[in-house]
């Protein structure tokens, strides 16, 4: 069983003829995400040790957050 805590990162690239990074920030942060510096500009910290099948759920909800926005991202769990 793993005792590190479970993080899914996320690096976003923006489209200039979508939405503003600002509102990219809103959406995020409102899923839990936090802006971090680096090597990533997300991340979101689990609680506990967390499903494949969690993370694939998590996965589509932030898909349907940035729907429409112009951004593509990747999405990194460790």
């Amino acid at each position: 069983m793993r005792d590190d805590p479970v993080k899914t990162y996320l690096l976003v690239w923006f489209s200039s003829e979508g939405a503003r990074p600002s509102e990219i920030n809103r959406r995020l942060t409102s899923l839990g995400f936090e802006p971090m510096q680096g090597s990533y500009d997300f991340v979101y910290n689990w609680n506990s040790n967390v499903s494949i099948d969690k993370v694939l759920e998590f996965g589509e909800k932030v898909y349907l957050s940035l729907q429409g926005t112009g951004v593509m991202f990747k999405l990194e769990t460790t």
